[in-house]
């Protein structure tokens, strides 16, 4: 990517930043038995890079490191953690070759029957996780008759500590798919494979072949359908391949609404997709819902913890910003909103059939954003033939009292189920959470925030149960 730039060359935009907060909580180690209050003073310094004034290359980098101290715990322990966000792309050979990387890193959870606390408040249940992806790839017309790509991917997962095995991954991707040339009719040919390495643990294949067929029956409606066939090699009580079908249908009735749904049968089962937006002034919906073979190191990029953001627009106005993967802002002036827990329940080794369910609604009501999400995912261990599955429901709301003063508060339930098979004892979880803040912008890069934050876990499991308040007041300045 650096050398795509160099030979491209365009403007870099350099935004420095620094937050600091204290925090005081009763309960720092989330404990039935222990309950221990601390103060918590952390600092995150970091930086924004992002390039500017070049169409063939386009790259952002967004990085904090995250210093935490604790006073009055057993240990006075202190903790530094790492939060990336690094993307890119380029084009290398006009309308030829291009080549797009990523990098991320954040700290998940390693198990889902420990304390839930984020890094700061508590890191005993907390592990850095690292990863990246490298992915050259060839653009091709065929004239009008169709459009190819090519594509090649070096990605991997790197776990602190060796809490999951890590993990490198080489995959090829082949498609072949109809051009202009087919007015209503659609046709497309697709093959993948990749195949991981992991350290101290069975090697994994997976691989595909797909063909489509699709048919324009409005300017707004059609259908389509897919029959394939899988070769994966994995550990497994059951089936690792065989053949697979789907029907489906896309309906977009206007650029502000569009859904589609298919479903169908594959190797480990009936399977079932859905993509679905609506977008009004006031409001923006949106649900997702997917089933497919996985293992972790392709999992954590996509599904870990999301937080919400409302950030001023260039008139002043404060914009909600959904689903941001870091604990840092995605832009200058921008305050914390809410979150949701990541789809990512534990960073538990094997492979697995997911099933992901998110769905949400944001909508404005004069100066009030009100927010509502959902998730509900499963996953079911092809080893032990065993299924842990978390659900959440998230009620969040902010009112601007003022132009430069935001009132908020959320409420989130959810809910974790792990099988005796999985554990040592089967577990039901039940979790509360409660966030009531007041943001306030001093200045364009000046943004402060006091917020207190109740949590509380009922279990079937004994001395597993906890109550924790804490209050927190922060800061957070660019230049």
């Amino acid at each position: 990517m650096a050398c795509a730039a160099s030979a491209h060359a365009g403007d870099w935009r350099f935004d420095p930043s620094v937050g600091a907060s204290a925090t005081y909580t009763d309960n720092v180690k989330q404990s039935a038995a222990n309950e221990e209050s601390a103060l918590i003073l952390s600092a995150t310094p970091g930086f924004t890079l992002r390039s500017e004034g070049s169409r063939r290359v386009q790259a952002t980098l967004q990085y904090g490191l995250s210093a935490a101290t604790r006073f009055g715990d057993d240990d006075n322990s202190d903790d530094l953690n790492h939060n990336l966000n690094a993307v890119g792309k380029a084009e290398l050979v006009e309308d030829f070759l291009f080549i797009d990387g990523n990098a991320h890193v954040s700290q998940e959870l390693i198990s889902l029957l420990d304390s839930p606390a984020g890094a700061d408040i508590n890191s005993s249940n907390r592990a850095t996780v690292g990863t990246y992806s490298v992915s050259p790839y060839i653009q091709k017309r065929l004239g009008n008759f169709a459009n190819t790509l090519v594509r090649y991917t070096a990605s991997g997962a790197i776990f602190e500590n060796d809490v999951a095995t890590q993990s490198a991954s080489n995959s090829l991707t082949a498609e072949l798919n109809s051009g202009p040339r087919f007015n209503d009719l659609s046709w497309g040919l697709n093959y993948s494979i990749r195949k991981t390495q992991n350290d101290n643990a069975v090697d994994t294949t997976f691989e595909r072949a797909v063909a489509q067929l699709g048919y324009e029956l409005t300017r707004k409606f059609r259908v389509f359908g897919t029959v394939g066939h899988d070769w994966n090699d994995y550990p497994s009580s059951t089936a690792t391949g065989g053949a697979s079908y789907s029907l489906g249908f896309g309906w977009s009735p206007s650029r502000r609404t569009s859904i589609e749904a298919s479903a169908g049968e594959r190797y480990f089962g009936r399977t079932y997709s859905l993509q679905a937006r609506h977008r009004t002034r006031a409001t923006n919906w949106s649900v997702g819902y997917t089933e497919d073979a996985e293992d972790l190191g392709n999992f954590v990029p996509s599904r870990g913890t999301v937080y919400d953001y409302l950030c001023p627009d260039s008139s002043g106005n404060l914009v909600l910003v959904t689903d941001w993967p870091f604990n840092f802002p995605p832009a200058q002036g921008c305050a914390r909103f809410g979150g949701k827990s990541g789809l990512v329940f534990d960073l538990r080794d094997g492979v697995f059939i997911s099933k992901a369910l998110r769905a949400g609604v944001s909508w404005i009501v004069g100066r009030i954003t009100y927010s509502l999400n959902l998730s509900d995912s499963k996953r079911l261990y092809t080893l032990q033939n065993a299924e842990d599955r978390t659900q959440s429901l998230g009620v969040s709301a902010a009112y601007q009292m003022t132009p430069h003063t935001t009132v908020n508060g959320s409420v989130t339930l959810a809910q974790n189920q792990v099988p005796a098979a999985l554990a040592l004892t089967a577990r039901d979880d039940d979790l509360t959470t409660l966030v009531l803040g007041v943001n306030h912008r001093f200045s364009d890069r000046v943004n402060g925030a006091l917020t207190f934050r109740h949590s509380q876990r009922d279990s079937n499991a004994a001395s597993s149960g906890y109550e924790e308040n804490n209050l927190t007041a922060s800061v957070h300045m660019g230049f």
